[in-house]
């Protein structure tokens, strides 16, 4: 008896929670769809943006691959061809690479 009392008085409010929960998902359509729709429209215009950087990137890579070779060369050759310097400079007879490794090195200071 007292089970049948309780019951009484939950399940009412538990119906009460379905049938709200129910309307919100129905109400929340319009506003999802409205919300997909913009956001199809904003990864659009995104990937314009992106697809105009891509290509600016390609057309400028072989400038920043020499750049970036060019600063490799100068942080790591410098301490190893400045090592052998003072010993060609004090050279009379000097080979074309001990000429083109002098000539680096003036250019590079």
């Amino acid at each position: 008896m007292a089970i049948s009392a309780t019951l009484t008085r939950i399940v009412p409010s538990i119906v009460k929670v379905v049938n709200t929960k129910e309307d919100n998902m129905t109400n929340d359509f319009p506003r999802r769809g409205l919300l997909l729709s913009t956001l199809f429209l904003a990864a659009d215009s995104k990937t314009d943006l992106v697809q105009k950087y891509l290509k600016k990137s390609q057309e400028n890579k072989p400038k920043y691959d020499k750049e970036r070779l060019d600063s490799y060369y100068k942080r790591n050759y410098r301490d190893y061809f400045g090592f052998s310097e003072g010993t060609l400079k004090e050279k009379k007879d000097l080979t074309e690479s001990e000429k083109g490794i002098l000539q680096w090195l003036e250019a590079n200071k």
